[in-house]
């Protein structure tokens, strides 16, 4: 029988964590790793992108962008320790997020109504130009784990 480990970065039990963004498990995968900062009440990482993620050249493809600020305000729902799935995301595409420079993702909650749970995040450079901003809503999960036959089984709650 397979042990269970903690899985890092979505605070559930999983037997590998293969989130592309932040699992370590991913050999293909981002392994972003994120800190809460207390005193702001936010999500920061500090990362650097290669040439795997190029769009235009010399910068990152919109597309990972939108992940790196998916992953961030989802990182969020953990101070209410809430998972939830993504159900609206808009992006703002600032200016071009350069490869090989260090880079900051920053997310923050912004409201809770119900069971809607509003976060946002911003990537920014080095010089603390903000380069892409995102608003997330999302809807909590409910888990349910039977321990006898080891199937984790999630179901998403109606809004």
């Amino acid at each position: 029988m397979p042990t269970k480990s903690q899985g890092r970065g979505h605070g559930i039990r999983l037997a590998k964590n293969r989130c592309f963004a932040c699992g370590p498990d991913n050999v293909a995968g981002m392994h972003l790793k994120f800190t809460f900062d207390q005193q702001r009440r936010m999500f920061v990482c500090r990362f650097r992108l290669d040439e795997r993620y190029t769009g235009p050249p010399g910068h990152c493809h919109g597309g990972i962008i939108a992940t790196i600020l998916d992953e961030a305000m989802g990182k969020v729902n953990k101070i209410r320790q809430v998972i939830a799935l993504t159900s609206k995301m808009t992006v703002d595409y600032l200016r071009p997020v350069p490869l090989h420079q260090p880079l900051r993702v920053e997310s923050r909650e912004v409201s809770v109504r119900g069971r809607r749970h509003v976060n946002m995040g911003e990537i920014l450079n080095q010089k603390g130009e903000v380069l892409a901003r995102g608003r997330r809503s999302s809807s909590p999960l409910i888990q349910q784990v039977c321990q006898v036959c080891e199937i984790t089984e999630t179901l998403l709650l109606s809004s």
